[in-house]
């Protein structure tokens, strides 16, 4: 069992953002589906292994898919393969097996695919996706768009996606159209929905990848609490939706400088806010750490989704929190936190959820005594280095039990 001990610190300097993993994702399956190219740089992360491990796994006519813990490799595989008229069988460990792909369940049998699943994982298709109309619920995930827009572009008819009902998330949705047109195919937005025209070709390219918009946002977070903080390697017109970050940053009250492919942080006195996170709801952990230490009441909306990610991440929040000391109230879609208390180290519970162990490494910079948080090593699901990062830049996490 694996954990980290943290002492308080600051962290100071400059951190160049890993590569992106959502645009990662997307690149790699454009480039499958585009029958050769390269993708880099990709970083050697649970979710990224996934991925690339079942697009091999096709590509060899292999049965069994593993997606280790990754919803995005689920999501957006589930109906590729199924456009290939690949029969295999979906897998996946750690909470994956329990997170929903009903919308799947209902849609692939109405179009040529057959599905063999108790709700979950395993989930067994056959059979090869055929073009038409797809009614998707836009509040569910837009990782289901996603999957569709990628399969739905293979193939030979045209095709739609219509939305049942509003869409949350839609950056996401908007990096993959993004990601799509960068290697040559066009899906058009439509008043319902997207309208993806058939016998589009993916070009064959060698692509780059763009610095990882989430993945800043703890370091930003860090500079704004105490300290001064300079992360390289981002696009400012990029279409994560977490750049979204620079936006709730500067709406606590945060000094934020944007300069070409950097953007710089430094420690600000920060007031509470109110932030609708149905667009950005993996930004939620930071957050509510942002908003434990700023002074004031913060409501943070639109999460609901949150509590069928690698943990339910409003619980696992607001009880990290509490056991920090911090003021805060747990809602249906979110969270109250009422700001401003001195925030105390305790033991916490990593939830095996790459975003709560580093969310809550960051909280404990400035907490009064030692923090210790279990399943550190889950943060190799996307950012393996770091707490390598978090110690070359003044950090004090001593990593026990780790591995990859």
């Amino acid at each position: 069992m694996s954990k980290v001990i943290l002492k308080q610190s600051e962290l100071n300097g400059t951190v160049s953002a890993p590569p992106s993993k959502s645009a990662a994702h997307r690149a790699l399956i454009c480039s499958f589906l585009a029958g050769g190219g390269t993708v880099k740089p990709i970083l050697n992360s649970k979710d990224m292994q996934a991925t690339a491990g079942v697009i091999k796994a096709l590509e060899n006519g292999e049965k069994m898919l593993d997606c280790i813990e990754s919803g995005s490799t689920l999501r957006f595989m589930i109906p590729v393969a199924a456009a290939k008229g690949a029969s295999v069988v979906f897998t996946g460990s750690g909470r994956l097996p329990e997170r929903p792909i009903g919308e799947y369940l209902e849609l692939l049998p109405q179009h040529g695919v057959s599905c063999k699943s108790e709700g979950g994982l395993p989930l067994e298709i056959s059979g090869r996706l055929s073009n038409g109309s797809y009614a998707v619920s836009g509040n569910v995930s837009s990782q289901y768009i996603t999957g569709l827009l990628l399969a739905l572009a293979a193939l030979e008819g045209d095709s739609a996606v219509l939305l049942k009902t509003p869409l949350e998330s839609r950056p996401y949705v908007d990096m993959t159209v993004k990601v799509m047109a960068d290697f040559g195919v066009e899906i058009r937005e439509t008043e319902f929905g997207w309208l993806i025209h058939g016998g589009q070709s993916f070009r064959k390219m060698n692509y780059t990848v763009e610095g990882d918009w989430s993945q800043a946002a703890f370091f930003l977070a860090a500079g704004a609490l105490g300290g001064n903080v300079t992360v390289t390697g981002l696009d400012s017109n990029s279409a994560q939706g977490d750049k979204a970050i620079l936006d709730v940053l500067k709406a606590f009250g945060a000094e934020i400088a944007l300069n070409g492919n950097s953007a710089e942080c430094r420690k600000s006195e920060l007031k509470g806010t109110v932030v609708n996170a149905s667009d950005i709801p993996d930004l939620v952990p930071i957050i509510a750490v942002l908003a434990a230490y700023a002074k004031g009441k913060t409501v943070i909306s639109g999460a609901e989704r949150l509590r069928y990610k690698e943990s339910d991440r409003i619980e696992s929040v607001v009880s990290n929190l509490r056991k920090m000391g911090a003021d805060v109230e747990e809602t249906a879609d979110g969270m109250v936190i009422h700001g401003g208390k001195a925030l105390f180290g305790a033991v916490l519970d990593g939830y095996n959820d790459h975003r709560i162990v580093m969310a809550f490494s960051i909280a404990a910079l400035f907490a009064q005594g030692e923090t210790v948080i279990s399943d550190a090593n889950s943060i190799n699901k996307s950012y393996p280095s770091f707490f390598e990062d978090y110690n070359r830049l003044g950090g004090l996490a001593d990593v026990i039990g780790f591995g990859k």
